[in-house]
């Protein structure tokens, strides 16, 4: 099978007749060891496709919760080279799970991009979520992306019409990731039947998979999403676990818990 580990990943589900599950965590939180540990255990958690967040001072499209992510992040030490350096080992032990990169153009702007770029793809970078780049400024990252081999990933909200659709669509890769709320990630949950009709509507524009996300916290809200998108984007409702009580360990733990659960309800969502 061709494609990027992101194509092989959708098709596969697509084959298995069931939506995947895509999950967030913020690259260095808690601290460095322990989110190196989470993401190797994401896998057989049950994550079909991870998302790594890349931190950044002011994530401003992002709510309190992943704030804080960030926070505990930066103040841990995470760094572009060290988030790379951690894919790279990820992939020494698991060749086949995708890997995006998420966040903001400024920390890949003062990298350079064509370093960045070239460095993300040796280190096993599948794809690009980057929140801040319009449409409109694709030559700055998303064309040079693609053309090194990656999967840029946009983001459509409620608020992408059937006019400004095309633009969003014209140089995304990989899948569509829908943001069934308007605003601030982990505040609001979209409902079902809002969902079902976004997802149909983005179906009549791109044969590319739909991943849903925003607001999805519990097991159920997966379940209900998993029914009709190709996947369920989970993240606040894993970061806010790592700033709970407890070492380290135990948090860590009770993310890969909730993973378990949410994986179970999206394979067995169309059961």
């Amino acid at each position: 099978m061709t494609g990027t580990r992101i194509d092989r990943r959708f098709a596969a589900l697509a084959a298995e007749g069931r939506a995947g599950l895509v999950t967030f965590v913020t690259a260095g939180d808690p601290d460095l060891d322990t989110s190196a540990r989470i993401l190797a255990a994401l896998p057989a958690a049950g994550a079909d496709v991870i998302e790594l967040g890349m931190p950044f001072t002011d994530p401003m499209a992002d709510g309190p919760v992943i704030q804080l992510g960030n926070q505990r992040a930066l103040k841990a030490g995470a760094t572009l080279h060290r988030i790379l350096g951690m894919v790279q080992a990820f992939r020494k032990t698991d060749d086949t799970t995708p890997i995006v990169l998420m966040g903001y153009y400024n920390p890949i702007h003062k990298y350079r991009v064509k370093p960045f770029l070239a460095d993300a793809v040796a280190a096993g970078v599948d794809g690009l979520i980057i929140v801040d780049l319009p449409p409109e400024e694709d030559d700055e990252l998303c064309e040079p992306a693609i053309a090194a081999g990656l999967n840029f990933i946009r983001l459509a909200t409620p608020t992408t019409d059937d006019a400004r659709l095309p633009a969003v669509l014209r140089n995304t890769s990989g899948f569509v990731y829908y943001v069934s709320v308007a605003g601030i990630t982990g505040t609001k949950s979209a409902t079902a039947e809002a969902t079902q009709e976004a997802v149909a509507r983005l179906k009549r524009h791109t044969d590319l998979p739909v991943g849903v996300g925003f607001g999805i916290k519990t097991a159920e809200q997966a379940a209900a999403v998993a029914r009709n998108a190709d996947a369920a984007v989970v993240g606040s409702a894993l970061v806010g676990l790592l700033g709970e009580p407890g070492t380290p360990g135990e948090r860590a733990g009770r993310l890969l818990d909730l993973v378990r659960a949410l994986a179970c309800a999206v394979r067995e969502a169309r059961t």
